[in-house]
Formats: structure tokens, sequence, C-alpha cells
């Protein structure tokens, strides 16, 4: 009789929900340097090509360069599994 007890004791020191604890899912490191997410759900990020070599490049290039860049249909789906806590 003892022993059982002392079993279900021992038992209670662990989780008692039944609910199963999942892993925590990993964000993509690459992702997460370069998205961010906002409200709407969609993710926004910054151009390449606009920090060297702008001597050679029009204005208007420069211009179209330095705004930003936001995650079309296919592209949020995918952000959404990459980074599936959002960003920072």
């Amino acid at each position: 009789m003892f022993f059982f007890s002392r079993a279900l004791a021992t038992t209670r020191l662990f989780s008692t929900s039944a609910v199963a604890q999942f892993p925590k899912l990993k964000s993509h490191s690459g992702a997460k340097k370069r998205w961010r997410s906002i409200a709407s759900g969609i993710f926004k990020r910054g151009k390449a090509g606009h920090k060297h070599l702008n001597v050679n490049k029009s204005p208007a290039r420069k211009n179209e360069l330095s705004q930003t860049a936001y995650s079309h249909g296919s592209q949020t789906s995918r952000l959404k599994k990459l980074l599936p806590y959002g960003s920072p």
C-alpha cells in the first residue's frame, strides 16, 4: 500500500495536464534578419542594392531602391511558416 501511494506522489510532481507540450518552432534566421511583420499580417523589407556603388546609379533608381517593399500572397504564406511568431 505504501508503495502505491508513493508512486502516485512522484507522478504528481510532473505536469498533470493531458495536453501534449509540442516543441517550440524555430524562426528562420535569414528571414528574421530581412523581414518585419506588420499589423495587417503581411511583411515588409528593405530593397537590396542601395548601400554602395551608388555613383553610377540614376537618382530615380536610388529613390526606387530606398523605398519599402512588401510581401505578396505566396511570399506571405511562406514567411508565416518561416517566422511563426512574427518578427521583432
